[in-house]
């Protein structure tokens, strides 16, 4: 397996380590979709110039927590005291916001752009950083994603990342609505600044 080395990111984070909890812990479903987002991640940021090791990193650990019990979000959301609307929501959500939460207890991650990252993977943010956008697109490009629109993600990803968050949001939200499901606040906020940039 790839030994990427991330103590630039976080002194004395094992990787192999880590990789052997994840795969004894998550479906191989699971696992082998964060190791091909971490490449993903990694290969994006080195093309639009940003943190590569912190972008591969958050990439690995991206869905760490998405098939924990909807009850250990719970009781997370409220011994953290985080925003009380995320008790309305569900892993689509959780598994980022919440999620890095998890990885920062569990992992002893404590770099914040790499949390951001996790966090933000999910329905994105206004003025994302390099590394969030990187991870948030290879989560939605990586080689084994395969739906309506795909194509398209892959050129806007290779056009530029900013056109790429934009197509995301756009899809995403189109799904959403298309399947009658509630939409998060924050993923509106995401779209509405990311779509007014005009990448599209």
């Amino acid at each position: 397996m790839t030994n990427f080395n991330y103590n630039e990111v976080k002194y004395g984070f094992d990787r192999e380590a880590v990789v052997k909890r994840m795969k004894d812990q998550m479906s191989d479903f699971r696992f082998t979709h964060c190791i091909r987002v971490e490449q993903v991640s990694r290969d994006l940021a080195n093309k639009y110039g940003a943190d590569v090791e912190k972008a591969g990193l958050a990439g690995l650990l991206h869905d760490y927590a998405k098939e924990r019990s909807d009850q250990e979000f719970i009781d997370e959301i409220k011994s953290k005291h985080l925003d009380s609307d995320l008790l309305n929501y569900n892993n689509a959500i959780w598994h980022g916001i919440v999620g890095a939460e998890i990885i920062k207890d569990e992992l002893k991650i404590a770099d914040e752009d790499v949390l951001n990252a996790i966090r933000r993977h999910t329905v994105g943010a206004p003025n994302m950083t390099q590394v969030d956008k990187c991870v948030f697109v290879a989560d939605f490009i990586e080689p084994k994603r395969d739906f309506p629109g795909i194509d398209a993600a892959r050129e806007y990803a290779n056009k530029s990342i900013d056109s790429a968050v934009a197509y995301e949001l756009k899809h995403s939200i189109e799904h959403l609505v298309d399947k009658n499901r509630e939409i998060y606040p924050a993923t509106f906020a995401s779209y509405n600044y990311w779509i007014s940039k005009g990448e599209l």
